[in-house]
């Protein structure tokens, strides 16, 4: 069991102990309840959303005084989150990335939500596979993203839905030469969030491990070929900002970034044109990744059913549609382009079918494993050598699987 695990199994397990002590009783807090909910987004547009929500649903329940939603830096948001669990701080809800998902669920963190949640039945199987155990669902996924390709077309003019990857690092470099601003950002990579690449190393059909999570996928001849092609995008084609380097695409100063939807809303007052598309194919053909949220009440909380009632309400079906201009659901009556429309009205229907719905019925999760903690501290410094512009990619990628081997044989 790694260090974050057994500190949250820990943590339950006094909890537990604390309960049995005082007869079993509820320690729910007398009086009107105040809930905190941890949030990794300071989006004025997402919050307002979240707090007019909170708004109709304490109307309706004056035994609720307050819903926070308290906005943690994305960086270092889970180690901030286990910190104020262990600290006896522990928000009433959460957002969960899905990186951590088998962490918080197979430490016993989380309160079941499966039989309070509406129509739970229509969840998306594969939209909820990250948050179940042993058939009970102990998060909700709120978010289930693609990523997609947003396109400068000032800067682009022949962009394609049919691109593959060459043809989009060409143009990117063809637009970075001729325009002096940069051409393909990763906005959430920043040569630290390695997990991101997947984005882009998945048209190799490259893994970081295998299914069963116990082997390496590192040093294969997939993820080499996937490495190399990036490698040789930042520092001979200059298609992609290299290390230190820090653009804005959404204030029309790149040419090209790999994001979600939820990006969208920095584009509102654009004063450039732009498009969104799929992820361009790679050698092995069409495919999709997917980043995933989930929303979980925490045991540690003293108000666990009046929590796990308001996330009922905020993944109702109507809010969920509401949610959906930001954070694509994993409903399946609200997955189609006519839906998804009304919500976002900055993306065309066809948009959001090529990219969300499509994204979602063929796309794979983002890595995630138990420790994931410890394994993206691992992986983020063992790939550091490769970023430089004589870096030997598949050394490289072998010592990530040698430094990495004990993690996941320790699952």
């Amino acid at each position: 069991m790694t260090k974050l695990s057994r500190r949250l199994a820990a943590l339950i397990v006094a909890g537990l102990l604390a309960l049995t002590g005082c007869g079993g009783g509820s320690s729910a807090q007398s009086g009107p309840k105040s809930l905190r909910m941890t949030v990794w987004t300071a989006n004025a547009a997402h919050l307002k959303l979240l707090n007019d929500i909170a708004a109709e649903y304490k109307a309706s329940h004056p035994d609720i005084a307050e819903i926070k939603f308290d906005s943690v830096p994305a960086d270092g948001y889970t180690t901030t989150l286990t910190t104020q669990i262990a600290g006896g701080n522990a928000p009433d809800l959460a957002w969960i990335l899905e990186e951590s998902a088998p962490d918080f669920v197979a430490s016993g963190a989380l309160a079941p939500v499966r039989g309070k949640i509406e129509k739970a039945d229509e969840l998306v199987l594969s939209a909820t596979k990250l948050w179940e155990k042993d058939g009970e669902l102990y998060a909700y996924p709120f978010s289930t993203s693609p990523f997609g390709l947003f396109v400068n077309t000032d800067l682009v003019k022949d962009s394609s839905a049919d691109w593959t990857w060459d043809q989009a690092i060409a143009a990117a470099s063809a637009s970075a030469a001729a325009s002096g601003k940069a051409g393909l950002v990763l906005p959430d990579f920043k040569y630290q969030n390695w997990a991101v690449l997947s984005a882009i190393w998945r048209g190799w059909g490259a893994d970081a491990w295998s299914a069963d999570g116990r082997s390496c996928g590192f040093s294969s001849g997939e993820m080499n070929d996937a490495m190399s092609f990036l490698h040789k995008a930042i520092f001979t084609d200059k298609a992609i900002p290299g290390p230190g380097t820090t653009v804005d695409f959404f204030a029309g100063d790149a040419a090209m970034a790999i994001g979600q939807i939820s990006r969208s809303s920095a584009l509102k007052d654009a004063k450039f044109g732009w498009t969104l598309l799929p992820l361009p194919s790679g050698p092995k053909g069409d495919y999709a990744v997917i980043g995933q949220a989930g929303i979980g009440v925490l045991k540690q909380s003293h108000n666990v059913e009046a929590a796990t009632d308001f996330l009922a309400f905020l993944t109702n079906q109507a809010n969920s549609a509401k949610l959906a201009q930001f954070f694509p659901p994993a409903r399946s009556s609200l997955l189609n382009a006519e839906t998804l429309a009304k919500s976002n009205p900055l993306i065309k229907a066809e948009q959001l079918q090529s990219v969300v719905v499509d994204g979602i019925n063929k796309g794979v999760v983002k890595p995630s494993h138990k420790g994931q903690e410890e394994l993206n501290q691992t992986i983020r410094a063992a790939l550091d050598p490769l970023w430089k512009p004589d870096a030997n990619v598949q050394s490289v990628l072998n010592d990530v699987c040698t430094k990495i081997k004990p993690l996941l044989e320790n699952k």
